[in-house]
C-alpha cells in the first residue's frame, strides 16, 4: 500500500488543487491532504475553516475518490507531516516551469531530510494550469467573479469575506 501526502495552504482551495487531489487519489492507495497551519503566515481564512471548506468540497467528489482521502493540518516540516500520516510519497502540483524550478529545490531539501520519502510531481491539467490561489484572493478582494477558478462552495464563502 502506498500512501501519499499533498500539502498546501489551500487558502482558498481552487479547481487546480482539486485537479491534483482527484488525480493523485487515483494513483495512490490513500491520499492525505495536509493543510498548512503556519502561525507566521497570514491567511485569508483560518486553518480550521480551510479544513472544513476543503472537507465540504471533497464530500462532493465521487465516492471512489472520496474514500481515499483524509484531511489533516500540520505546522512543521512537510516530511514530518508525511511520516506522521504514514505517507512514503509527497505529491506536488506543477503549473509552469517556474513551479518546477522551485519544487525541484524543495524536493531536494526534503530528500536530504527524509531519504525514505519520495516526491512525485503532477502537472496541472491544461484547463486549470493558470489558477493560483493568490490571484483568486486578489480577484475576490476586488469584487471580481471567481466562480471559474474555485468550487461553488468556495466562491460562496469568499463572497462573504
Amino acid at each position: 500500500m502506498i500512501k501519499a501526502l499533498y500539502s498546501g495552504s489551500f487558502d482558498p482551495v481552487t479547481n487546480g488543487h482539486l485537479d491534483i487531489i482527484q488525480r493523485a487519489a487515483r494513483l495512490f492507495d490513500g491520499l492525505v491532504i495536509a493543510v498548512g497551519a503556519h502561525h507566521s503566515k497570514s491567511s485569508l481564512l483560518p486553518a480550521d475553516e480551510r479544513v472544513a471548506l476543503l472537507q465540504s468540497v471533497i464530500d462532493d467528489l465521487p465516492q471512489d475518490i472520496r474514500n481515499n482521502l483524509e484531511v489533516v493540518t500540520f505546522s512543521g516540516l512537510v516530511v514530518d507531516a508525511a511520516r506522521q500520516a504514514g505517507a512514503s510519497v509527497i505529491v506536488r502540483g506543477l503549473r509552469s516551469g517556474t513551479d518546477l524550478d522551485y519544487e525541484e529545490q524543495m524536493a531536494g531539501m526534503n530528500h536530504e531530510l527524509a531519504v525514505d520519502i519520495e516526491t512525485v510531481f503532477l502537472s496541472a491539467s491544461p484547463e486549470v494550469r493558470h489558477i493560483a490561489s493568490s490571484l483568486v484572493k486578489q480577484i475576490a478582494a476586488l469584487g471580481g467573479d471567481i466562480r471559474a477558478f474555485v468550487p461553488p462552495k468556495v466562491a460562496e464563502r469568499l463572497a462573504r469575506t
